[in-house]
């Protein structure tokens, strides 16, 4: 009997790291009701979706790259961080980046439901930063009328109407853009008028 529970502990020592299953962060982790949970930063945390790992009592909150791969672990998911993060940034879903822009487009196309208003633009102090280094940031190119946005990791820090480099986290490629409010930057022509906006206030 005794062999026959050795031999079970040692098989299930052995299954454990076996069970962590990877997962991939979220390229803008969000939450909408203050409860931070691992399906709100990974995908594919399947059973593990509802652990919640923090609670966000301001727009945000922020979470040490080490940290979350541990929180992740003891659920048995595999975060493996290669893109090298150091903090990650979950924040609240009706002020993440984008989010705006996603309900205005759904009203100009004709999305059933009911109309959303534009959100006011978030104000900061002149010199505040509003983008640290490794934060995710969405970039904005638009030229033409065409808006297109990708996601990256922030090579520096800027505040509003500072350059920066944001590095593209599919192509690798850095961007040079503009910060243009927390988790947003502009590249292109909007880059260089929104250096000329701030430049004159």
């Amino acid at each position: 009997m005794r062999a026959l529970i050795l031999a079970a502990v040692a098989a299930l020592a052995l299954a454990g790291p076996a069970l962590a299953g990877p997962v991939t962060l979220k390229v803008n982790p969000v939450d909408s009701d203050g409860r931070v949970t691992l399906g709100d930063l990974f995908d594919g945390a399947g059973a593990a979706s509802n652990v919640v790992v923090g609670q966000r009592a301001g727009p945000s909150i922020v979470f040490e790259a080490g940290q979350l791969q541990s929180l992740a672990r003891q659920s048995g998911l595999d975060w493996a961080n290669p893109t090298g993060l150091r903090r990650v940034v979950v924040r609240n879903a009706a002020m993440a980046p984008g989010a705006a822009a996603v309900a205005a487009a759904d009203t100009a196309v004709g999305t059933a439901g009911p109309a959303v208003s534009r959100s006011a633009p978030v104000r900061t102090a002149h010199g505040e930063r509003v983008i640290s280094r490794n934060d995710i940031v969405e970039v904005a190119y638009e030229v033409g009328g065409v808006r297109l946005t990708i996601s990256g990791r922030a090579e520096g820090a800027a505040a509003v109407g500072q350059r920066l480099a944001v590095r593209n986290l599919q192509s690798n490629r850095v961007i040079d853009a503009v910060a243009t409010a927390p988790g947003q930057a502009a590249a292109g022509p909007a880059a260089r008028a929104a250096t000329q906006h701030f430049a004159a206030r």
